[in-house]
């Protein structure tokens, strides 16, 4: 189904350490509105939609993959040169004397993945209306992660994401008035 092309979606740059902004990005890596509850739930809702739509959630559920790895990619390169003694004043110390500097599932408070993030009703709209609101709620939390690094370079990465749930808002959105317009379509036999 995949082929791996080994690039990034978009290029990471940080311009320095800042263990301060990877512990807040981590939030997107594991968190309940992050990249992996994404496209964990996109994958698995695409079962029960009708083929008309199917398309969509396959394509941002794969797409939603990418950005995890470019937020892991984040939180690497801002963490890489930052010594324990660092990643403890800012909030990693548990997460570095259970993981060192390895990515592990959880979010920005150190609470880990849970599948109670993956939403799945069965309700083809009902489903896509909550969608929408995890791509909203992403939008939302890429636009205060803006707002809380001064690194020119990394707001460049983190504007690229927050777009991109825009996009994703508009198509599932786009998704669900297809869906509403095949449910009210008189069916004449």
């Amino acid at each position: 189904m995949w082929f791996y092309e080994k690039k990034l979606q978009y290029p990471v740059r940080v311009s320095k350490c800042d263990v301060r902004m990877a512990k807040f990005l981590i939030e997107q890596y594991g968190g309940s509105d992050g990249e992996l509850a994404a496209a964990l739930r996109y994958l698995n809702q695409r079962y029960t939609v009708p083929d008309k739509v199917i398309g969509v959630l396959n394509d941002i559920g794969t797409e939603e993959l990418a950005h995890l790895e470019m937020i892991a990619t984040m939180v690497y390169k801002l963490t890489k040169d930052a010594t324990p003694e660092e990643l403890e004043k800012h909030g990693l110390g548990e997460h570095y004397a259970n993981h060192d500097k390895a990515l592990f599932y959880n979010n920005a408070a150190g609470v880990p993945f849970s599948v109670t993030y993956i939403a799945a009703k069965g309700d083809p709209i009902a489903d896509l209306y909550e969608d929408i609101a995890a791509e909203e709620k992403a939008r939302a939390t890429y636009q205060w992660l803006i707002n809380m690094t001064d690194d020119p370079d990394l707001k460049d990465s983190l504007s690229f994401l927050r777009e991109r749930e825009i996009v994703h808002s508009q198509r599932f959105r786009e998704a669900v008035e297809i869906l509403k317009e095949e449910r009210d379509h008189k069916k004449i036999f």
